[in-house]
Order: C-alpha cells, then structure tokens, then sequence
C-alpha cells in the first residue's frame, strides 16, 4: 500500500497563498520561511521539499496568480458576440482580483522591487490575457471594432480595469460609489468608444 503523500497539492496551495498575504502585506522582509510553515501548520522542511527555497517560493506565488487569473478568463465562454464577451472578460478580471487580492497585488504592482519571474512564471502571465487579445481579434475581424492593431485596444482594456481594480483594493474609492454597476458601466462605454461606427440619434 502507498505510503500517503504529506506534501500535496492541498499544501502546496495554502503554503502559495499565505506566503502571498505575507508579501502583499509587507513585503518580502515579512516572508519568513520559518514563520510562514508555522502559519500553516507544517515544516520548513514542507517548504524547501516543495518550491526549494524562497526565491523559488515567490516565483510560485507569482505562476499561481496568473494560472488562476489566466483559468478565470479561459472560463468564460463565447456569447457570438464580441462586445458582449470583452466586458465579460473585464468582469471577470475584476472577480479574480477580488478573489485573490493577496495575488494581484504580486502579479501587477511591482511589489516585490528586483524580483523577476522564471520563463514558465513569464510565459503563463503573458498567456493569460490572450483571451482579451483573440475576443478583440474577433471584434476587429467582424467589423464591430475599429481596423487598428488588437493589442492597442487590449491594452488600453488593461489599463482601464487595473486601474479601477487598484482604485478598489486600496480603498480610494468614496463609500457610497456603486462599484460593480459604475465598473461594468465603464467597460461598456469603453467597448463602444472602439465601435468601427457611431449610432447617431
């Protein structure tokens, strides 16, 4: 009979998170091999088995942000309409950041100064958006987007909810703004400044 598996994936997982709350509350002085398996409930020896030591313990928390945040987006399915689709997508990365704020502050604030990922950590960050970029593609290639380069409107989509994201997580919006419907109403408005025509009334 196999002997169980003490390092699992289950572990793995909540040793990814803690460390990722660690960081994105304090920064890199406060991840403390030591103190994040006693957070945990298991070893140093736990951790170094499974990620090696700390700079490839960061490295993971980094790839486990973006294949969740990548999974999130992969998820939503095609509406056959690509206007529709691309505020889908906004919402969705709002709801992953919400889910996991601990991750997004180390995928796209630089909060940890000098840390760089490792190819698989920058190739899975790069992948995950390519959802946005092939539902633009689509809107460009059915007429409903302007002919320009998709990555411009991608990008400007990015900039568009990071920012309002960022604006949320940190508390900087007034107390009485309806977050969720002035989001997806501002995806919306952004979707149809990039209509290849304007409906005139």
């Amino acid at each position: 009979m196999p002997r169980p598996r003490t390092h699992d994936e289950a572990l793995r997982l909540k040793l990814l998170d803690r460390a990722g709350e660690l960081l994105s509350a304090d920064g890199p002085k406060a991840l403390s091999l030591r103190k994040l398996a006693a957070d945990v409930g298991t070893s140093t020896t736990a951790v170094y088995s499974l990620f090696g030591g700390k700079p490839e313990l960061v490295n993971a928390v980094y790839l486990e942000g973006f294949r969740r945040f990548g999974a999130r987006l992969r998820g939503i399915s095609r509406s056959g309409d690509p206007v529709e689709d691309f505020v889908r997508l906004g919402l969705a990365y709002r709801e992953s950041a919400l889910a996991d704020p601990h991750l997004y502050s180390i995928m796209f604030t630089k909060a940890l100064p000098g840390f760089e990922p490792g190819a698989e950590a920058t190739r899975t960050a790069r992948d995950s958006l390519a959802p946005l970029v092939d539902t633009v593609r689509a809107a460009i290639s059915a007429g409903v987007f302007r002919a320009v380069a998709p990555e411009v409107i991608a990008v400007s989509a990015w900039g568009i909810v990071h920012g309002l994201v960022s604006l949320e997580l940190n508390g900087n919006l007034p107390r009485d703004f309806d977050v969720a419907a002035s989001y997806e109403t501002a995806l919306r408005a952004h979707a149809d400044g990039w209509r290849s025509t304007q409906v005139s009334e």
